[in-house]
């Protein structure tokens, strides 16, 4: 019996190492396993707008079941990024470029995310052609267009200027500045520009500025404040029961006296402690801020000229994703 024992202990211990062994290499299995394999397209479409060609491209990124891929896709031109977009729930996006005058060799790159492989789409070439309106002839470019960063940190990206020769003739000799803005940003997060305004100069074939992407992280567990509300309310007999008492007693005057007396001092009470708010934050503390939530989002970096009597602006795209 002992020998039976000690051979089902023997068993079972086995049986536990072989257990423990087993669960790191399932994780490791379940973390090495092959994201599904991704197509990208792309088609652009261009027109003249105001003087300047802008071109809608239609990215569309479909995984190999069938089913569209999320995330972010960056748009080249001759290899270089120059705008990136986020895709929908249908795993598409349609961004709208402005493309200097010249031809353009235009491919849309997916990035890929925990489920999805990376893929890039044939090239599509397009042509810009030259503004009718010299003063709205240059184009804005992000690099890289797509920015991926965690809550409480930040990122850089370039935005370059590229001024044609003839807005160059435009200034007749005088510089020109351009404003660097962007929108689109979540919640929680912010953009600065440095410099925010380039300047343009006969002798100027490219203009930089670096803009800083910042996001927060919570810094604490978010605690509501408590409300007076509640408060108020459990006292609202008693100030009641007082208010009818001095009503009641108004031919007894040292009654009414104590009733007001005592209303005086409800009020008082409610003023200086727990149920004023100013008392609430200073011996409770603020509510913290959230994260910038997580998710990937299209925002719109611009680029604005003004002469002093008309403004043009020009945009870009690019993609941020927030872990």
């Amino acid at each position: 019996m002992r020998g039976m024992i000690c051979r089902g202990l023997r068993l079972e211990l086995v049986a536990g190492i072989g257990f423990a062994l087993a669960i790191p290499a399932l994780a490791w299995a379940a973390d090495t396993a092959p994201s599904l394999a991704t197509q990208t397209t792309l088609s652009a479409e261009t027109r003249d707008q105001g003087g300047r060609t802008q071109a809608t491209l239609a990215v569309a990124v479909t995984g190999a079941d069938g089913l569209p891929a999320t995330g972010a896709v960056a748009i080249e031109d001759h290899g270089k990024q120059i705008a990136g977009v986020a895709l929908d729930a249908q795993g598409q996006a349609k961004p709208v470029i402005s493309l200097a005058a010249g031809a353009h060799n235009l491919r849309a790159v997916y990035q890929g995310n925990t489920t999805h492989q990376a893929s890039s789409s044939d090239f599509s070439g397009v042509h810009g052609m030259t503004a009718s309106s010299p003063a709205t002839n240059y184009a804005v470019a992000a690099s890289p267009a797509t920015l991926s960063l965690t809550p409480g940190n930040s990122g850089n990206v370039t935005v370059t200027v590229t001024p044609s020769a003839s807005f160059i003739a435009s200034l007749g000799g005088n510089p020109g500045f351009i404003t660097i803005s962007c929108s689109g940003l979540p919640d929680q997060a912010s953009c600065t520009s440095t410099p925010e305004t380039v300047e343009i100069l006969p002798s100027t074939t490219t203009a930089t500025s670096n803009m800083v992407f910042v996001t927060e992280a919570t810094s604490g567990m978010v605690r509501p404040l408590q409300h007076s509300g509640s408060i108020a309310w459990a006292f609202l007999p008693g100030a009641l029961g007082f208010a009818g008492l001095a009503w009641c007693g108004r031919r007894r005057r040292w009654l009414s006296r104590v009733s007001l007396v005592a209303l005086v001092g409800i009020f008082t009470m409610l003023g200086t402690t727990g149920c004023n708010p100013r008392y609430d934050y200073l011996n409770r503390g603020p509510v913290t801020n959230p994260a910038t939530p997580a998710g990937t989002y299209t925002v719109t970096i611009a680029a604005q000229y003004n002469n002093g009597v008309t403004a043009t602006t020009e945009t870009t795209t690019m993609a941020l994703t927030v872990q």
